[in-house]
């Protein structure tokens, strides 16, 4: 199997650990943290150091690879700009869970984590560095474009269009042939029977809009800098 490492020791690190363990394809040799010291253990792994040191660190090791471990969206793309100004080319693996449905005709970019219990149906798109976490669903001829993300027990109906970086909170249901913008954040136990554009905050039953929204800003509920209403229960 090929060495690979984790970045983001976190709870959603975790959970991506498990998803890549379960799925028995690739060998974690630790942790990439620059919030944490390094040498500590992490779920039984070290913490090897920070992103800086991938060059060091990817020739000891024998490094093939790696997933970025972040919750927030943008924070993700941030990251995954840094790893490849750092090392050029470097291999950005999937993470799919055993325990995941994949209809016929699925194409799944690269980074993307797929999480215990998720249906994907036919026909689906999902752009690289998308997260589709526990137990969320995507219905036939879904369309998520890179660095989106479902949270827990999201259902959607068929033909969604979900924009570049944004999110559809925890419990969230969606009708069919919904489409949303970029950059925008569907609230906690919403119910979303309209499209909606980009750069804003939605939430409610129905859904509706409840304000703008700033390219990058924190939607965790986790986030010391967000606000706002709590949205998704993840890590960074």
């Amino acid at each position: 199997m090929k060495n690979v490492v984790i970045f983001g020791a976190s709870g959603h690190g975790s959970v991506v650990l498990d998803c890549i363990e379960q799925q028995g394809k690739y060998n974690v040799v630790g942790f990439v943290d620059s919030f944490k010291k390094k040498g500590r253990k992490f779920n039984g792994y070290e913490i090897l150091g920070s992103e800086n040191d991938l060059p060091y660190l990817k020739d000891k090791f024998n490094i093939k690879g790696g997933i970025v471990a972040i919750g927030d969206n943008w924070i993700r793309k941030i990251m995954v700009d840094k790893i490849t100004a750092i090392l050029p080319g470097f291999n950005f693996i999937t993470a799919i869970h055993p325990r995941t449905i994949i209809g016929r005709g699925v194409v799944i970019g690269r980074g993307t984590v797929i999480m215990p219990g998720t249906t994907v149906n036919a026909n689906s798109i999902i752009g690289d560095f998308c997260i589709l976490n526990t137990n969320s669903s995507l219905d036939h001829d879904g369309h998520m474009k890179e660095y989106s993300s479902l949270a827990p027990m999201v259902c959607t109906g068929g033909n969604l269009e979900l924009g570049q970086f944004s999110v559809i909170g925890l419990g969230t249901n969606v009708i069919e042939s919904i489409s949303i913008g970029d950059h925008t954040v569907i609230g906690a136990g919403s119910l979303l029977v309209h499209s909606m554009p980009g750069q804003v905050v939605a939430y409610g039953s129905p859904a509706r809009i409840i304000r703008g929204r700033v390219i990058g800003e924190p939607y965790l509920a986790g986030s010391k800098k967000s606000n706002s209403y709590p949205l998704f229960f993840n890590d960074y």
